[in-house]
């Protein structure tokens, strides 16, 4: 399906062939044990439900596609990000992380890795990079549009450092999206997100997935989740390969509200901070252009406190205090309260799907 634009692709990615009385999508396959078909196992058919499932494999090759790799899912961001770390790390081996990234990976890998002793060097998502800054290093993880801070990274950059070093690099692509940016195409070893924000886009869902050029990566990532038990459920997987088919539409309304607010908002004599990658102000504006397919629906802002942030969300209509990004309904997530090192009155804040004159008369009259 290469040939067909991103639309299409999220409509008819993953779906079976067509057959007389067959539904456009299967329902989902609720199974501890399978069938073996005799005795002993029968071919590659599944067997048990903690190693395989024809809905994992049908969303798998649907944002494997989207990617451009081959894709494994997990029940979570985390244990997505748990799983590949804990699969390509060994003891002693040098960790590089963003330092304005995710504070929940940040946190996993000093607590629940500690026992590797590893050394992890922090960079700055948007600082000056050299090959030096890369030198050991085992397994480079970036993050760009960066989490919460919207900075930007060169991937194709960071990508010849890193391998220049020997070093897998991985991208946290969960802001950008499947559809919004392409780290394998451009250098990056693996991608990963939390499919929990955009991908499923409706806040109902628990989802992750990795994606890798790389086939034999792929296959211990399947064998790592299955030995774990880090595994979607099928109805979950389900949900989130139906709403896939959505994806495009609600990335265009949420970059076109975002677009729209970050304007209004840079206007604003009680706003400062203003951060949208696709505001050609943007100091990421350049190198997001260069890497990024299409803008994304977050943007964050500061307000003076943290009380006028809570006065902003009691006044609104429309826009609720919410921790996560990437679904219909607006929301605003005060950043500082989850010990980001940012101002009490910092706002990631993810555009919807409502109508754009409507939210932005609401923020604006929220905060005025």
């Amino acid at each position: 399906m290469s040939l067909f634009g991103d639309g299409t692709r999220c409509v008819h990615a993953g779906e079976p062939e067509a057959g007389a009385g067959e539904p456009f999508m299967p329902g989902p396959v609720f199974a501890a044990p399978y069938h073996l078909g005799g005795a002993d196992r029968v071919g590659e058919a599944d067997f048990y439900g903690r190693a395989g499932n024809p809905g994992w494999r049908a969303l798998e090759h649907a944002l494997g596609e989207l990617d451009r790799g081959h894709c494994v899912l997990f029940p979570s961001g985390m244990a997505a990000i748990g799983t590949l770390l804990r699969t390509l790390l060994h003891e002693g081996d040098t960790l590089v992380l963003p330092a304005d990234g995710y504070y929940a990976t940040r946190e996993f890998v000093h607590t629940e890795l500690s026992e590797l002793n590893l050394r992890v060097r922090r960079l700055p998502t948007a600082g000056e990079l050299s090959a030096e800054d890369f030198a050991g290093a085992r397994v480079v993880l970036l993050e760009t549009p960066s989490n919460p801070g919207l900075d930007v990274c060169d991937i194709a950059t960071v990508a010849e450092y890193a391998h220049r070093a020997g070093a897998v690099v991985a991208v946290d692509n969960t802001t950008a999206t499947p559809l919004g940016q392409r780290p394998l195409e451009l250098g990056a070893d693996v991608v990963v997100a939390s499919d929990t924000k955009a991908v499923c886009g409706h806040s109902d869902l628990l989802l992750g997935h990795v994606s890798t050029a790389d086939r034999e990566t792929a296959e211990r990532l399947n064998r790592a989740r299955g030995l774990s038990g880090a595994v979607p459920g099928p109805f979950e997987t389900w949900l989130a390969h139906r709403s896939l088919a959505t994806l495009d539409l609600r990335l265009e309304r949420q970059a076109a509200n975002a677009a729209a607010l970050a304007a209004a908002l840079v206007e604003h004599p009680a706003v400062s901070g203003v951060r949208w990658p696709g505001l050609p102000s943007d100091p990421a504006h350049e190198t997001a252009a260069r890497q990024m397919r299409r803008w994304g629906g977050v943007l964050r802002f500061e307000l003076p406190d943290a009380a006028s942030v809570e006065r902003m969300l009691e006044r609104s209509r429309l826009v609720s205090g919410a921790t996560s990004f990437g679904g219909v309904h607006s929301t605003a997530d005060r950043r500082a309260q989850w010990g980001d090192p940012v101002p009490e009155g910092f706002v990631r804040f993810s555009a919807g799907c409502e109508d754009t004159e409507d939210l932005v008369a609401d923020v604006l009259g929220a905060l005025d």
